[in-house]
């Protein structure tokens, strides 16, 4: 069902495509850390990463003082799941 105007629309449980691309990279990674680049040297989507932190499958690692917009995240224990379940 559509949503009505003012309400949000409802969020998938399992991580799309460029979701679980960027938290599975987290995987290997000590502590989770999840990277601030995709494969080709571009810059992760903000939108990508907030919607992870929105689901849970990523945290808020630590700040960037040189960079404070960057968001410097770790996979969560709700993201391993998430990337278990997902196809």
């Amino acid at each position: 069902m559509p949503a009505r105007a003012g309400q949000k629309t409802p969020t998938p449980k399992k991580p799309t495509p460029a979701q679980r691309a960027w938290l599975a990279r987290g995987i290997d990674q000590p502590g989770g850390k999840l990277p601030l680049f995709d494969e080709e040297g571009q810059r992760v989507k903000t939108q990508t990463i907030r919607s992870c932190i929105d689901q849970g499958w990523a945290e808020p690692w630590f700040a960037n003082p040189l960079k404070p917009d960057w968001l410097v995240c770790k996979l969560t224990d709700a993201g391993r799941m998430a990337l278990a379940s997902a196809p």
